[in-house]
């Protein structure tokens, strides 16, 4: 986010005020927080993702004991699914990266405009797998967007506050789940 800054001539935004767009559409931060009209959005998005595709996917971070989940989720039968507003291409880039392409079933990544939503994305992995609505299925996500998605498609959903979102922010939208750290969503997800 900050090279993408950067590069359109928009400074003075510390580390923290930045990790609070993680998680939406670029496209939507760009114009709704940076004020960007619909052309330089366009190219903000593009510098950014010239740097993600660049250095930026190898710069991510597991959160401890994710890994360990995941393969338990997986050993005992549960299927993985990711939608997120990063482009699919940089998404398998990161899970390739971790080595964690191997528990996930299926994946629907942002489109190239960031026409999209939380919601659309988890419909087109569900449509696609032929997943129902229901208690057998819950999204886990750190953002307001991954909670409103959820709604959308009509699953239940777990909050977790140690992902980019905001803590009071997160439990405003009265997810059905919410977790602290990695070990507490285990147990709900168990």
């Amino acid at each position: 986010m900050q090279y993408a800054l950067e590069k359109m001539n928009i400074g003075g935004y510390s580390e923290e005020v930045l990790k609070k767009y993680v998680g939406p559409p670029l496209q939507y931060c760009f114009r709704d927080h940076f004020g960007l009209n619909e052309k330089e959005t366009a190219l903000a998005v593009d510098y950014f993702r010239e740097y993600y595709g660049e250095k930026g996917w190898a710069e991510n971070k597991l959160y401890p004991g994710v890994p360990e989940m995941l393969e338990e989720l997986h050993s005992s039968g549960k299927q993985l699914f990711i939608a997120t507003s990063k482009l699919g291409k940089f998404a398998r880039m990161v899970l390739q990266n971790f080595d964690l392409q191997k528990y996930i079933t299926d994946m629907e990544g942002a489109d190239y405009g960031g026409t999209h939503s939380k919601g659309d994305l988890i419909r087109a992995v569900m449509n696609r797998n032929g997943i129902q609505p229901g208690k057998q299925v819950i999204m886990v996500g750190d953002t307001i967007f991954d909670i409103q998605g959820a709604r959308e498609s009509k699953i239940p959903v777990t909050a977790v506050s140690y992902g980019f979102g905001e803590k009071e922010e997160l439990l405003a939208m009265n997810p059905d789940f919410y977790a602290e750290n990695v070990g507490e969503l285990h147990n709900i997800l168990v």
